[in-house]
């Protein structure tokens, strides 16, 4: 397996990680009448602030992985893995574990800063792949 492909799978399993991150405390505020139901009214009351974080910061991995299995799928399929790429696909991944507390603690601008970080680790993945 690539690094690359191996920075993928642990951003996959961060991705899980995140999930039982922000579960576990919705589930315990909402209660599980309403996180097992169908969700179709917004719920009677809202989640804590933290809650909150870490769902919005899950949904923004969500978001970021895509892009960043395409660059590496790229990266891969071309046989184009060398140091850089591979040091690319690792930084995305500090990025992405150290957004998590920075955006649970609402560290800001640091949070916003290391978002950059993973998102230019992946756009340099693409444009090496180019290259």
């Amino acid at each position: 397996m690539t690094p690359e492909l191996t920075a993928l799978t642990l951003a996959g399993l961060l991705q899980m990680v995140q999930f039982i991150l922000f579960a576990v405390p919705a589930n315990l505020e909402l209660g599980t009448r309403y996180t097992s139901g169908p969700r179709d009214k917004p719920p009677e009351r809202p989640v804590s602030t933290l809650t909150g974080r870490l769902q919005r910061a899950m949904n923004n991995h969500f978001e970021g992985l895509i892009l960043f299995t395409l660059a590496v799928t790229v990266v891969t399929l071309s046989g184009q893995s060398t140091t850089t790429t591979a040091t690319l696909a690792y930084t995305y991944l500090a990025a992405r574990v150290l957004y998590i507390p920075a955006y649970a603690l609402g560290l800001t601008p640091w949070r916003s800063g290391v978002w950059a970080v993973g998102w230019f680790a992946t756009l340099a993945l693409m444009l090496t792949a180019l290259i």
